[in-house]
């Protein structure tokens, strides 16, 4: 068991015209280190293409985290997915990229642009070994991962982007590979790196893509607990088993909630100073105690926290606001997206007397429901999530 985390991250672009995406990127987790990842590329566009790429990518994945064997996999797709008669090209073009444990990582490749691997900043020549499978060139590598390590597989809407306007014969392989080189030493998480990528293939398409354009990118790094605590506990003799558990665990700690806060300052015996710095008009102030990494609001800073993880694992638009801001959603959004592998939630279900106004769009519930929709974001985005009531 190593100490390795795998940051896994997609963006799509859609053929201009198309409301349906004809790339699909299918994750399988096999226990906690090992997952399946498939980018699947439909031929054509559109509602037939996202058809045959989701299709292909299910499959696959699926299989594949069944444990049948790679020729299995693909014998049973060239028989699902024939090739085109009138093209005499295959209906669906896949990479596949299975870590296993952290620790290999296994890249199958077919008719897709092939993944570029960064190690150390630079590219890196992974060595690869030519399979016919069912009448198909199949390309297979075996790596060992280090920390640091970036896989970026893309559907061939990358290389095409600028054909025939920015580059005459598009945006080579080689390009890319500089291009990622210099996004890389930038040290963003993986759904960052391919946003940027596929922003910048947009950007070369002229903001009208001649072809569906999709970027999944694989981060190896070391595994990075947090712990954020939000809302006293239901009983108040609690409250000191609370706070020893939470500040016993390894990691940064944040603490949410004005009368959480308090609890914590009190236990800690240091003193609680409050900011009357608004960073964002909708977003309370922070305040800081000493020996916590971060001191928020409550309600209304964590459901600005869960409104930036959906846009997060949508279209991540909202990004430039919450990476360089100074208000307590956006240095949440930090630490829990970029930093955190393992987030621990420790949760009161104590009753706000100040939600309890019916002018208030606040209630017990709403807090309870933003914590679930939280965790299920985090899980979204590939982190660890444990969450205790108290």
């Amino acid at each position: 068991m190593n100490d390795l985390f795998a940051d896994i991250g997609y963006k799509s672009i859609n053929h201009v015209g198309e409301q349906l995406c004809g790339d699909h990127v299918e994750i399988v987790e096999q226990g906690e280190n090992s997952s399946v990842i498939v980018l699947a590329d439909g031929l054509g566009s559109g509602v037939k293409a996202s058809i045959l790429s989701t299709l292909t990518s299910k499959i696959l994945s699926t299989m594949l985290a069944e444990g049948l064997s790679v020729e299995d996999c693909v014998e049973t797709i060239a028989q699902t997915l024939p090739i085109c008669s009138v093209r005499g090209i295959a209906y669906s073009t896949f990479t596949i990229v299975h870590l296993i444990e952290n620790d290999i990582a296994e890249l199958i490749q077919f008719d897709n642009p092939l993944a570029i691997f960064i190690r150390d900043g630079s590219n890196y020549e992974y060595p690869t070994r030519e399979m016919n499978i069912g009448g198909k060139r199949i390309y297979k590598s075996n790596i060992k991962l280090r920390e640091g390590d970036i896989i970026v597989a893309m559907s061939d809407g990358c290389p095409h982007a600028g054909l025939g306007t920015s580059y005459n014969f598009g945006w080579k392989r080689d390009q890319i590979v500089d291009f990622m080189e210099t996004v890389a030493a930038g040290g963003y998480t993986a759904k960052t790196m391919s946003t940027i990528l596929v922003d910048k293939c947009d950007e070369l398409y002229g903001g009208k893509p001649g072809d569906d354009a999709t970027a999944c990118v694989v981060k190896i790094r070391k595994r990075e607990p947090m712990n954020l605590m939000f809302g006293p506990p239901s009983n108040r003799n609690d409250g000191n088993n609370m706070m020893s558990l939470f500040f016993s665990k390894e990691g940064k700690h944040i603490v949410c909630g004005g009368t959480t806060a308090s609890i914590a300052a009190k236990y800690l015996g240091k003193p609680l100073r409050a900011s009357l710095n608004f960073e964002q008009s909708d977003v309370p102030p922070i305040a800081t105690i000493e020996g916590v990494d971060l001191v928020t609001e409550g309600v209304i800073t964590i459901n600005k926290v869960l409104q930036y993880a959906k846009d997060y694992l949508a279209d991540n638009e909202t990004y430039e606001q919450w990476s360089f801001k100074r208000d307590g959603a956006s240095l949440i959004c930090r630490l829990l997206f970029e930093e955190a592998t393992d987030i621990n939630f420790y949760v009161g279900r104590a009753v706000n007397p100040a939600h309890q106004n019916p002018e208030l769009p606040i209630n017990f519930n709403i807090k309870m429901n933003l914590v679930q929709e939280l965790s299920e974001c985090l899980k979204q985005m590939g982190k660890r999530i444990k969450v205790s009531y108290f």
